[in-house]
């Protein structure tokens, strides 16, 4: 469903380091664990609490595991088309600290969400980190037009927000799309969201003053 934007800049600059690491990772590990058969799913998915398989670093792990080509492919490309951007306006640390709040806030509603409705099975991908991206994009460059691949209809990019955090929000109250962690995506936009509140020093965080965080 990810897409291209336009701009300005007809030559695109070289993708950042992190965002480069990340992606080169995620592929790394993909088809490590398709010549493993899955193993790596054991140690390294989100397992729900009451599994009886969940260990502390899967709220991180699981990240960076995918369950199909098309799941890496449309979640690298999204890293690649709005975490590039970010990672060159942050730098390095923030966009870290930013990608770590996200996936780890949408970690914590999927295990909520497993162990409200009695869920048994594990959850793998960057989609947590990768909506969380997505909002901090539209946040700070609303007026940008992304043209999505499904539908190919330009639109801006709050309004992609928008319509991207109502379709998960509708099929996640429904039960639509079974197998697919719509409130962990929704998780990860939280958690991004409360970053960027954390940054400026807007409630529920204190402000800070002359001397305290840069806002932006």
């Amino acid at each position: 469903m990810m897409g291209s934007f336009k701009d300005t800049d007809a030559h695109m600059p070289p993708m950042p380091p992190v965002t480069q690491a990340l992606i080169l990772v995620n592929v790394a590990l993909f088809f490590l664990d398709e010549l493993l058969g899955g193993a790596l799913s054991a140690w390294m998915a989100l397992w729900p609490l009451q599994s009886g398989f969940f260990y502390p670093w899967q709220v991180v792990t699981y990240a960076f595991l995918h369950g199909s080509l098309g799941h890496i492919f449309f979640n690298m490309l999204g890293l690649w088309m709005f975490g590039s951007e970010l990672e060159r306006i942050w730098g390095q640390r923030r966009y870290m600290e930013f990608l770590l709040a996200s996936i780890l806030a949408a970690a914590a509603t999927q295990l909520l969400m497993s162990a409200a409705g009695g869920w048994g099975n594990p959850t793998v991908g960057a989609s947590g980190g990768l909506f969380g991206l997505l909002l901090a994009f539209g946040m700070m460059f609303p007026e940008r037009t992304i043209m999505p691949l499904f539908p190919p209809i330009p639109m801006k990019a709050k309004v992609f927000v928008a319509v991207y955090g109502g379709i998960e929000l509708f099929m996640g109250v429904t039960g639509t799309s079974s197998g697919v962690a719509h409130f962990a995506h929704l998780g990860g936009m939280l958690g991004g969201w409360l970053m960027l509140r954390y940054w400026r020093g807007q409630p529920p965080f204190n402000r800070r003053g002359p001397g305290g965080r840069r806002r932006f």
